[in-house]
C-alpha cells in the first residue's frame, strides 16, 4: 500500500513509470522506437500520429525528467485530489495536458508558417521543403537566404514533445488558487514564497524563456509554452468552478 498518495495520483505515477520502462526496453533500449510511436511530433511531420496527443503526456526524456515530474505530481497532485476529488482532479490534469499541447503547437505554427510561406514564394515547392526538413540535406540550388529560413524551421518540424509538465502546471495552478498562502520553494532556490506569487512568477519565467531562449531552472530544450498553456488551462478551469460552485453547473 502506498501511504500518503491518493488513488488517481498513484495510478498516474504507475502509468508514467510503465511508459518510461517501456522506453528503456523497446527498440534496443535506446528508446527511439517508443519515442516514434508515442512522443508528440509536429503535425506536418510524417511521424505524427493522432494518438500522440494523449500518449506524449506519459512519456519522459530521461530518469531525471521523470523523477522531478513525478515528485511534483505526488506533492501537489495529492493535495489537489484530496480537495477536489478524483474526477475533478483528473479533469484538470488531462485538460491541462491538452492546453499545454495546444499552446506549444500554436507557438510552433506561429513561427513555422510565415517562414514556410516565404520559402514557397521564393520558388521552392512544399514537397522539396518537406524532403529537406526530413533528410537535413539540401536539394537543388538553394540561396543563402533560403538556407537560413530552412535552418530556422528545421527544429520546429523535427521537434517532439514528451512529459507530464503541462499537466502538472495545471495542477500547480489549481493548488495555488485553493491554497494561495501556502509557501513553496524551488529546489535550486530554497526560499519560501507564497503560492499566489510563486506560481505567476514561474509562468512569467517560462514566457521569458520561450521568447528569448534563456533558460532559468529548466533544460534549454524545455517546451516553455506548454508550461504556460497547462498553467493557464488549470487556472481557467478553477476560476470557472469557483464562479459557478453554487449553481447548476457544479460538478458533483
Amino acid at each position: 500500500m502506498m501511504r500518503g498518495i491518493t488513488d488517481t495520483v498513484k495510478h498516474l505515477l504507475i502509468i508514467n513509470v510503465i511508459m518510461f520502462i517501456g522506453t528503456m526496453l523497446v527498440g534496443g533500449g535506446n528508446g527511439d522506437l517508443f519515442y516514434k510511436w508515442f512522443a508528440l511530433y509536429f503535425p506536418k511531420n510524417e511521424l505524427f500520429q493522432p494518438w500522440q496527443v494523449i500518449t506524449h503526456m506519459f512519456m519522459h526524456g530521461g530518469f531525471t525528467h521523470l523523477l522531478f515530474n513525478m515528485f511534483a505530481l505526488w506533492m501537489f497532485g495529492t493535495a489537489v485530489e484530496q480537495q477536489l476529488g478524483s474526477k475533478k482532479f483528473l479533469f484538470i490534469y488531462i485538460s491541462a495536458g491538452f492546453g499545454a499541447m495546444l499552446f506549444q503547437l500554436g507557438y510552433y505554427y506561429f513561427n513555422y508558417m510565415p517562414l514556410h510561406a516565404e520559402l514557397i514564394s521564393s520558388g521552392i515547392t512544399n514537397d522539396q521543403i518537406l524532403q529537406m526538413l526530413t533528410t537535413n540535406q539540401t536539394i537543388g540550388n538553394i540561396t543563402d537566404i533560403q538556407l537560413i529560413k530552412l535552418q530556422e524551421i528545421f527544429p520546429i518540424y523535427n521537434a517532439s514533445m514528451v512529459g507530464a509538465s503541462g499537466c502538472i502546471m495545471g495542477v500547480l495552478a489549481a493548488f495555488g488558487m485553493m491554497n494561495p498562502e501556502a509557501k513553496l520553494m524551488l529546489i535550486f532556490l530554497p526560499i519560501p514564497i507564497k503560492a499566489k506569487y510563486f506560481i505567476p512568477g514561474i509562468i512569467i519565467l517560462d514566457i521569458i524563456s520561450a521568447l528569448t531562449g534563456q533558460s532559468f531552472f529548466s533544460p534549454s530544450n524545455t517546451a516553455y509554452m506548454a508550461h504556460v498553456g497547462g498553467a493557464i488551462t488549470g487556472f481557467i478551469i478553477m476560476w470557472y468552478w469557483k464562479k459557478n460552485q453554487f449553481n447548476q453547473n457544479r460538478w458533483n
